[in-house]
């Protein structure tokens, strides 16, 4: 069984910067990541995680969040995004790199909270 290599972009958003609030708006995107893609461990596996936030979030790593869910079991690497005056505040965004067995099958991408406007074009939403 031959597999290529796709990558999904999400990101979300805080409505402020809480342990409470990174862990559970972390956890919700990458549970619809998850499932839209069909990340199985098998026909859909997850090779790797980059997760960056902006400099307004400081109190909890979304790496750490999605670590502690068991959502995934790949490698993850955290970064700050840099600050771009008019940048969308308290985001998170998310890259996977995932592994697929089915050459026909598409990144889904997610958006989530205030991050829908980021890439409206790459939702269906």
């Amino acid at each position: 069984m031959s597999e290529h290599l796709i990558a999904v972009r999400g990101a979300t958003t805080v409505e402020c910067d809480t342990r409470e609030e990174v862990v559970q708006n972390t956890v919700a995107l990458l549970r619809e990541l998850t499932e839209q893609n069909g990340i199985d461990g098998n026909n859909v596996r997850c090779v790797s995680a980059i997760i960056s936030t902006t400099t307004d979030i400081h109190s909890f790593y979304p790496a750490r969040a999605v670590r502690e869910s068991g959502i995934l079991d790949a490698p993850l690497f955290s970064c700050s995004e840099p600050e771009i005056e008019g940048s969308l505040p308290l985001c998170i965004r998310v890259l996977l790199t995932l592994a697929v067995c089915d050459s026909a099958q598409c990144a889904k991408h997610v958006y989530l909270n205030n991050a829908a406007i980021l890439r409206p074009d790459l939702t269906d939403k």
